[in-house]
């Protein structure tokens, strides 16, 4: 009886994590559609705007200690930054589920 009901779980749960792999690509696929002449820029640059707008004479309190060159390697540098925060994140979530699965199978 508890193999039917592992089994509707786990088919359960493919379905949820099917559907939420599908839902994640189309908000990372959507906006390109969306937004078929816009520029992606980044927030940096964005902010860079305005602050000229508003003060054309503002200076930088300080400058970047490393600087690409060119928005390839800079691209790059933050997809390595971002992969590396999501390994971290993952590995910890990971850690922290086997020991309580762990702490739970020693309680039974």
């Amino acid at each position: 009886m508890s193999n039917n009901v592992e089994k509707k779980e786990k088919t359960s749960s493919l379905k949820t994590n099917i559907i939420l792999i599908l839902i994640v690509v189309a908000l990372a696929i959507v906006p390109f559609f969306i937004a078929k002449d816009g520029e992606f820029g980044g927030s940096d640059d964005a902010a860079e705007a305005a602050i000229t707008q508003i003060d054309k004479d503002y200076e930088p309190w300080f400058a970047p200690i490393f600087e690409p060159k060119s928005g390839e390697i800079e691209s790059l540098l933050f997809a390595l930054q971002a992969a590396i925060g999501a390994g971290v994140i993952g590995f910890g979530l990971g850690y922290f589920k086997g020991k309580r699965k762990r702490l739970d199978g020693e309680n039974k």
